[in-house]
């Protein structure tokens, strides 16, 4: 009996759009929710793109190191197929982003705990923090879910900037796909200046994922979704590789063609 012959490998995505690199000697944030005892450097990241076919890569901010952004920007000065989201003090100055723009930073990430009050949406300094982050061409990436998600992207529609949402808009909140947080993001969706990742799936229910990529995929199309990582897995590392990563977009997101289209859009974003 004739072996059937072996299924040509997945094409891999072009960009990995969120990812986290750090050391053990970066400082923590006092609220930081663990301590990773290892180093994720950004030569290890870069190793782990190659030897899945990846080109470029996006280096988010993460909580656990607050507005300490100073390894992201020396990695930006070193590798040009790098881009980094960082956090930032609302009172940043407008020259302050301008250079950071051309370091090759393109966002600013917001976050906040799950049960912490937004600030004052309507209020003159977030306005303003919003206002300078549009000049200068960056755009907001928001680690939201729920009802925290439902009030901020309705407040930022008129205010002329692009909005990433991680995580699948942290379907695990709130009701999943009939909660606040996913209506507002599928509304502001529909605005044309949102952009969603589908990103940790790992950290969501596994028997509701593909649920959660189809309606994306059904609602904003792959042109509007963005593929992540989310290396090192902090917190998963014992059941999450770079290998399973890339396999559970392959499982939710079967068609080649939508995971083109979805490298694509986010070349074009983080303006590689």
């Amino acid at each position: 009996m004739t072996a059937a012959p072996e299924l040509p490998a997945p094409e891999p995505p072009a960009i990995d759009a969120h990812a986290h690199v750090f050391t053990r000697a970066m400082p923590l944030t006092d609220t930081a929710w663990t301590r990773p005892e290892y180093d994720y450097p950004v030569e290890t990241y870069l190793a782990e793109l190659d030897a899945h076919g990846i080109a470029f890569g996006v280096i988010t901010a993460a909580s656990l190191f607050g507005d300490y952004n100073d390894y992201s920007l020396a990695a930006l000065a070193q590798h040009k197929r790098l881009r980094a989201t960082v956090m930032l003090d609302p009172d940043v100055s407008a020259r302050e982003l301008a250079d950071l723009k051309q370091a090759g930073v393109c966002g600013v990430r917001f976050q906040i705990p799950p049960d912490a009050p937004l600030p004052d949406l309507t209020g003159y300094r977030f306005r303003r923090f919003v206002t300078r982050l549009a000049d200068a061409g960056m755009h907001l990436e928001l680690n939201l879910g729920g009802t925290q998600l439902g009030n901020m992207l309705p407040a930022l529609a008129d205010q002329g900037i692009s909005t990433v949402v991680d995580h699948f808009g942290l379907l695990r909140s709130e009701g999943g796909m009939t909660g606040p947080g996913f209506k507002a993001m599928l509304q502001a969706i529909e605005r044309g200046r949102t952009w969603v990742k589908i990103s940790a799936g790992f950290r969501l229910p596994a028997e509701s994922l593909a649920g959660y990529a189809r309606r994306l995929l059904e609602v904003a199309g792959p042109d509007r979704l963005f593929w992540g990582s989310d290396a090192p897995f902090v917190g998963a590392e014992a059941r999450m590789t770079y290998t399973e990563a890339l396999n559970t977009l392959y499982r939710i997101v079967p068609d080649a063609r939508d995971r083109r289209r979805m490298s694509d859009a986010a070349l074009r974003f983080y303006l590689f």
